[in-house]
């Protein structure tokens, strides 16, 4: 696990912060699955490479967390053979790997989304597919986790997108769906000048609402016997809402050099407050509420 649990500590992510609440087998599991992710996403988004390259490198990827899957193969990458026992000890099945890597791909090929529905499946497959993931790992009881762990995922990717306007305008990507900008009179030309206006906070107000939808679905979707067994997305449920409140409070001014973040304090401040409730089993989800 050397591999993943570096990657994983450099990253310095919410992902892998929630990953403290976790006994010790689980989180190395969930380390070893994140460097995964870590690493098919850095392929996709290093412009230094070109488009084509990256294509392929993905391709290998592909094939070789195959091999991870496949009983008596042995897959070449160090980070895909510290996984394959992972994968092996709680079934995880290759179609989920093949569809996050369609989802990093679809960054290669796409720089604008129509409308919500395209958006939303790149959501599904870049984070609600990680949840699924994850909670075969975390383990749970009853299959409403596997709905509750899509919606977080959505929510979790469009409170990502409404913080990364700017950065993602940087390299030429506006995720906002387009009939979105021309419904609040947005040009994509604004966000990619970084134009804050009226305008643009109240389509990002619409966007965020959208991702409230999906922070309440999964708060009412999530089994209470499985809450406990949850905490780690949950963590990531609590630290994500604040997040989007925080851009909330600012009115999706997002257009700063500086991506909006929360302190250091105010992270290890949900940490406790998540263990907290979870040791005394006060289990009720910390975000989705109005």
């Amino acid at each position: 696990m050397h591999q993943s649990r570096a990657i994983t500590r450099k990253s310095a992510s919410n992902l892998a912060l929630a990953f403290v609440l976790l006994p010790k087998p689980k989180r190395d599991a969930m380390s070893a699955l994140y460097a995964f992710c870590r690493e098919v996403d850095d392929v996709a988004d290093d412009e230094s490479a070109p488009v084509e390259q990256r294509r392929a490198q993905l391709a290998a990827w592909r094939e070789d967390v195959r091999r991870a899957c496949t009983m008596g193969q042995s897959p070449e990458f160090a980070v895909n053979r510290e996984l394959q026992p992972v994968i092996q000890q709680f079934r995880l099945p290759f179609e989920l790997f093949d569809e996050l890597i369609k989802g990093v791909e679809m960054d290669l090929d796409i720089k604008r989304y129509e409308n919500y529905e395209p958006l939303e499946l790149y959501c599904y497959r870049v984070a609600s597919v990680v949840g699924l993931l994850s909670i075969e790992i975390f383990g749970y009881k009853n299959p409403a986790c596997l709905d509750y762990a899509i919606y977080l995922g959505k929510a979790l990717q469009l409170t990502n997108i409404l913080r990364d306007v700017r950065t993602d305008a940087e390299r030429g990507r506006i995720y906002l769906p387009q009939s979105e900008l021309a419904r609040f009179k947005v040009l994509p030309d604004d966000i990619l000048r970084h134009e804050y206006s009226e305008r643009f906070a109240q389509l990002a107000a619409g966007v965020a609402s959208r991702a409230r939808n999906f922070y309440r679905l999964a708060c009412e979707t999530l089994p209470a016997e499985d809450r406990r067994a949850m905490v780690a997305a949950e963590l990531m449920g609590s630290v994500y809402w604040r997040l989007l409140q925080k851009l909330e409070a600012k009115q999706f001014n997002v257009f700063g050099p500086e991506p909006t973040r929360l302190g250091k304090a105010h992270k290890l401040g949900l940490i406790l407050r998540a263990w907290l409730r979870f040791a005394s089993g006060a289990m009720s989800p910390n975000y989705g509420t109005p």
